[in-house]
């Protein structure tokens, strides 16, 4: 069966098409930096190799662009929309509604809109992926994999807020956790690594970012939420941030809520300390000594380490940290800052280990190092496309 994967983040598009149950990729594709004038698109197949830089102001253009590719007459993969059997679809919040994958139907997607507010970087995108999809390839069954159901073991204690009793069991307003494909696949291949069933934090840094303490293969906590706003500092969210603040910027100083919220989702994180959304290029202003984005690329770091000293202490150990997601496996530097200093953990990264850039999975901690630090490219895509196929076996 050809499983087309589509999976929408904030800024960008990552789309696969597999041949499920033998795992045969047989294009894969991205379109990064939606929204901007530098927008950038790769299609790779087995012979073609194909980047473009244009302007794709919306995730509905990019999904558009993407479809071209795979069916262009000359480079393209497949010469029927009909070839695809399903489209797989990443979608971050499923709320308390949904903890399996799920094929999509009206409801589900009536479903998926109403947990917007929840989630108003992901959940409209992909609702728009969803509808491209839908009209693209009509004859494919269309499916959703949700990011919240990995962390569905996440004990009481840790999902619960300290807030009226009525507002957990008449509105559902916990803790449900995200990115948990990403999570699921490289704790599992981390488990793999080690050989055994570990006590491990996951770190998974891109636009947005987030870290899952792991035991026995089990989420047992994690950085995000309600939404997918809170935690770590993100390229254009805040993370965690004092609730006083947004009161006292309503009251104060005359903002109104959803003044607040877009300012807290859309205009703060990286972007509001250095005027940059985009890693690479407050890594690179850094490098020439701009103040703002070293303090931004400290600041990010001590965030992380905050979570693993307090991770650490949940799992009451601590076996390896998994570095993940573009930032995660492909920044040197972020992972170094974030290692520094955190010899009591048992954490001694690999200063030549940690220069290498590989698609590999590898370990760049040093050989006496307590704890392991391991890079493990994550595999959404795959992850996503074996859901599917499970399910409609099933």
């Amino acid at each position: 069966m050809k499983i087309l994967i589509i999976n929408s983040g904030s800024s960008s598009i990552k789309y696969q098409l597999m041949i499920m149950p033998t795992n045969e990729v047989i294009c894969s594709g991205m379109i990064d930096r939606i929204g901007l004038e530098t927008s950038n698109i790769t299609f790779k197949t087995a012979t073609n190799s194909i980047e473009e830089i244009l302007p794709i102001p919306t995730h509905k253009v990019g999904l558009q662009k993407a479809a071209e590719m795979l069916l262009d007459p000359e480079k393209g993969v497949i010469k029927s929309n009909s070839e695809i059997g399903a489209v797989g679809h990443r979608v971050v919040h499923g709320g308390s509604y949904f903890s399996d994958t799920t094929i999509i139907t009206e409801e589900v997607k009536e479903k998926i809109k109403e947990l917007s507010e929840l989630a108003p970087l992901h959940n409209p995108a992909h609702l728009v992926g969803i509808n491209v999809a839908e009209e693209i390839f009509s004859t494919a069954k269309q499916v959703a994999v949700f990011d919240t159901a990995f962390h569905q073991t996440i004990p009481v204690e840790a999902n619960k807020y300290a807030i009226p009793n009525y507002l957990l069991t008449e509105n559902k307003v916990r803790v449900y956790g995200f990115h948990g494909t990403s999570h699921k696949y490289v704790s599992e291949k981390a488990i793999e690594t080690l050989e055994k069933s570990s006590k491990i934090i996951t770190i998974h840094l891109g636009n947005g970012c987030s870290m899952t303490a792991i035991k026995d293969g089990k989420s047992i906590d994690h950085t995000m939420g309600f939404s997918p706003a809170n935690g770590l500092i993100m390229g254009t969210r805040a993370g965690d941030i004092d609730q006083s603040v947004i009161f006292y910027m309503v009251k104060n100083l005359g903002y109104s809520a959803d003044e607040v919220n877009s300012i807290l989702l859309k205009q703060s994180g990286m972007l509001s300390l250095t005027g940059y959304s985009d890693l690479r290029d407050i890594e690179s202003e850094a490098a020439k000594g701009n103040k703002d984005c070293e303090l931004a690329l400290l600041m990010n770091a001590y965030r992380i380490r905050k979570f693993i000293g307090s991770y650490a202490a949940a799992l009451n150990g601590l076996d390896a940290i998994i570095f993940t997601a573009g930032i995660g496996e492909n920044s040197s530097y972020m992972r170094q800052l974030v290692c520094t200093n955190m010899d009591y953990f048992g954490i001694e990264l690999d200063e030549e280990k940690n220069q290498i850039r590989s698609k590999e999975i590898r370990e760049i901690s040093k050989p006496n190092s307590k704890t392991k630090v391991l890079v493990i490219p994550t595999d959404e895509e795959y992850e996503i496309a074996n859901q599917v196929y499970q399910l409609l076996q099933n």
